[in-house]
């Protein structure tokens, strides 16, 4: 693949699809910019055009992730039987569905870059935001229907988005879900019957 094939946008897309690759093949530890470039066909000076180093580019990738995961717990929603638990149910679904099938970047996705932050490019840092804030909004709609826990207006969503990524992060990607005391419950049995506002 040349260089000449990557314009109009497609070096930048070409590096974000080898990232996923490499992140889902080898974890973290695979993904750098020279094995990027490398996996897009371009030289190892290319990234520099649209990424500030490797911090960027990983963003880049974890806004992907994030563009990924709302469509996949939308899809579930969109097939979900009529009611609000059932949607609700649905895109906590297709949570579990995208932390299994994508586990490598899950894990990845969660991640604080702290001090590194500053180092991203603002084009980047404005994508992650738009599309981890997307990513929420599903989950948020999904709950809105239902009275607040404890009285505090967010509480039902943080709720269920702990239990959720808690039961992705302890029991997908894979894991044979099961605790000392014995098999694990489908998520289903264990999400609560949240009263309607």
């Amino acid at each position: 693949m040349s260089k000449e094939k990557h314009h109009h946008g497609d070096l930048r897309e070409a590096l974000i699809t080898a990232g996923l690759d490499l992140l889902e093949a080898g974890g973290p530890a695979a993904l750098t910019l020279r094995k990027c470039a490398a996996l897009a066909g371009v030289s190892h000076a290319a990234p520099a055009h649209h990424f500030n180093g490797l911090v960027s580019l990983k963003a880049a990738i974890i806004a992907r992730g994030f563009r990924i995961f709302a469509r996949i717990m939308e899809q579930h929603r969109a097939s979900a039987a009529p009611g609000p638990r059932a949607k609700l149910l649905a895109i906590c679904q297709g949570y579990l569905a995208f932390s299994a099938s994508h586990a490598a970047l899950f894990r990845f996705m969660f991640q604080d870059f702290g001090d590194l932050k500053q180092q991203i490019n603002d084009s980047v840092l404005n994508e992650l935001e738009q599309e981890s804030t997307h990513a929420y909004q599903v989950l948020r709609e999904a709950c809105a229907p239902f009275a607040p826990v404890g009285g505090h207006e967010h509480s039902t969503e943080v709720l269920v988005w702990s239990l959720v990524h808690g039961y992705a992060t302890l029991f997908g990607g894979g894991k044979k879900p099961k605790t000392p005391s014995g098999p694990v419950p489908d998520f289903a049995q264990i999400l609560p019957d949240f009263p309607l506002r």
